[in-house]
């Protein structure tokens, strides 16, 4: 399958043959018995943020192992040590909202079309998925890590979902595993673009192990000395067992690394049961005085989108108890209005493309937002979803 590449100087996209795409490498490990996929993003000097090739090039090759009877699991990573993954590359998708305004913005399409493919994939895959996400893990690149079964973070990782800061909402499935998050704090951290270590990645579900940054290499080398027997309940038991020398024992990690949830856990979960997002950010806010990390919590809040505050309040509220396929399916609908809509566009130019970080934001406050507004952009944009035929049950 040919993917897009963006060439900026004759400003289209070309189709490209995936053995030109060397961001994203691939590699067969051998085990003691049977093979080991890996994967790793090669785009270090970007945070290894995602593009429509890279994106498109992990799926292919996911696929193709899927069907490969001597492959037991994937292993995913990302090259360098300050970044798993820093999200998606949104100047690109910038420079499709401003060359193409108010839609179709045909790359920035394309690529939520295939990275939210991509994401519900690894979240349906028949092999066991380990993901090894250190240092920055954001946005999109959560995203690749939620659908693992295997989440393995380090005491380098920092995970947030800071979308409110360009105006637009998290996706990548995070309507899923937000609202999954316990005492209902799902809308804390969408709404705020709060960081959490890996500690409480592992509180929060978001990580189910954590491992010593410089403890990875070795983790993969004792991972390939293993036999695996293709089946996937013995081969998630190998996974595990081997993950379980590796770990960061709990009293360490919390000398180490610290919970920032626990300590204001009452407060947090009373702020995230207010009725209304009015209560819920007033909230928020009442808690900044409370330590400095709920500090710089609010103060993202507060300098965010108030237009993206009001749709990641509808669209949690919303999906709530959907499926995680009509979870991306609504995603895609949204985030498609979204980079129609100039708020993304205006959001991106401030923080990444003039780095002026004086947004001009479309509304003053979520209240000015019209009624009839906020449901076009849950309204389809086109008369059947795309990403329909690409994600089944």
């Amino acid at each position: 399958m040919p993917f897009w590449k963006n060439d900026k100087q004759a400003g289209r996209y070309e189709r490209m043959n995936a053995n030109e795409n060397t961001s994203v490498l691939i590699e067969e490990l051998d085990a003691k018995q049977g093979k080991l996929g890996l994967l790793t993003l090669n785009a270090e000097a970007t945070l290894n943020s995602l593009t429509l090739e890279m994106v498109q090039a992990l799926s292919n090759q996911l696929k193709r192992w899927e069907q490969d009877d001597a492959i037991a699991g994937v292993i995913l990573k990302g090259a360098g040590s300050k970044a798993f993954c820093a999200g998606g590359d949104v100047q690109q998708l910038y420079q499709s909202a401003v060359e193409q305004p108010g839609g179709p913005c045909e790359y920035a399409e394309a690529f939520f079309l295939h990275e939210y493919q991509l994401d519900y994939q690894i979240h349906q895959y028949a092999k066991p998925v380990i993901c090894l996400g250190h240092g920055i893990v954001m946005g999109g690149g959560l995203g690749l890590m939620a659908g693992a079964v295997f989440r393995v973070a380090a005491e380098t990782t920092r995970i947030a979902m800071p979308e409110i800061t360009i105006g637009l909402f998290p996706d990548v499935g995070g309507t899923w595993f937000l609202n999954k998050m316990p005492r209902a704090l799902g809308q804390f951290f969408a709404l705020t673009g709060a960081q959490i270590n890996a500690n409480d990645a592992l509180y929060l579900n978001l990580a189910t192990h954590v491992i010593a940054w410089e403890q990875q290499q070795s983790l993969i080398d004792e991972l390939c000395a293993c036999s695996f027997e293709n089946t996937q309940k013995d081969d998630i038991a190998t996974i595990e067992k081997v993950l379980g020398k590796h770990v960061i024992e709990s009293s360490k990690l919390d000398q180490d690394l610290p919970s920032e949830i626990k300590p204001v856990l009452s407060s947090l979960e009373q702020a995230s049961q207010s009725t209304s997002l009015g209560e819920m950010l007033k909230a928020f806010s009442q808690l900044a005085d409370q330590s400095p990390w709920l500090e710089k919590a609010v103060e993202t809040l507060q300098h965010g989108s108030p237009l993206s505050s009001l749709l990641i309040y509808e669209q949690l509220k919303r999906h709530r108890y959907s499926s995680l396929r009509e979870v991306f399916l609504s995603e895609y609908q949204l985030a498609t209005n979204v980079v129609r809509y100039p708020e993304f566009a205006e959001g991106v130019r401030a923080l990444l493309i003039d780095k002026d970080k004086n947004p001009q934001w479309q509304f003053k406050h979520f209240s000015a937002v019209p009624a009839s507004l906020l449901e076009q952009f849950f309204t389809p944009a086109w008369n059947e979803n795309p990403l329909a035929a690409l994600i089944q049950d």
